[in-house]
């Protein structure tokens, strides 16, 4: 069915018992490992950026702290920076990190249609890695302490566009992960 959600393929295929399993194994390995494609994408990004500008990125040990907070029932920090580390919080914000990746790539494979994984095309992944902008600019910005939106960082107008661009350069993975597996599957 040309035109068709992936999503809506796989819930609705003829296959029968290992085949509709199997099937939707390979969509959602398939979803994920371009996500995870896409999230190396920003990280080569933010390690470019670091090298030639001296731009630093999120540093996901942050992430990590806020992540280990929500155990203690803190969820929003008046400014991460000053909060305590907590033992592992490196290694848990590099696993969140790369979880939202795959859980950005699984949810763009839900919203494409099987036409796109046939062909794809660069716009539909530029367009929703500059949508998941939202996502931190609304929960995890304010929940570290820099507000909606980077509002009360030092340099908003930069924090935002640095927000953007890295998304931007996320759906960029997601297509080039996607225009990867097509060539290879061919």
């Amino acid at each position: 069915m040309p035109g068709t959600s992936i999503l809506a393929r796989v819930g609705h295929t003829r296959a029968v018992g290992w085949q509709h399993v199997i099937l939707a194994l390979s969509f959602f390995a398939k979803a994920i490992l371009i996500g995870l494609f896409a999230t190396v994408a920003i990280d080569v990004w933010a390690l470019f950026l670091r090298r030639a500008f001296n731009v630093r990125s999120l540093n996901y040990c942050l992430l990590g702290r806020w992540v280990l907070s929500m155990a203690d029932g803190v969820f929003v920090h008046p400014d991460i920076n000053r909060t305590s580390p907590k033992s592992l919080e490196c290694p848990v914000g590099w696993s969140t990190h790369y979880t939202i990746g795959a859980g950005f790539g699984l949810l763009f494979a839900l919203l494409v249609t099987e036409a796109w994984f046939a062909r794809p095309t660069p716009l539909p992944p530029l367009l929703f890695g500059v949508v998941t902008v939202l996502v931190p600019f609304f929960t995890m910005q304010p929940a570290l302490g820099l507000g909606m939106a980077s509002s009360r960082a030092t340099n908003p107008t930069r924090a935002r566009l640095k927000s953007l661009t890295t998304h931007a350069v996320f759906g960029l993975g997601l297509y080039l992960a996607a225009l990867l597996h097509w060539v290879v599957a061919g």
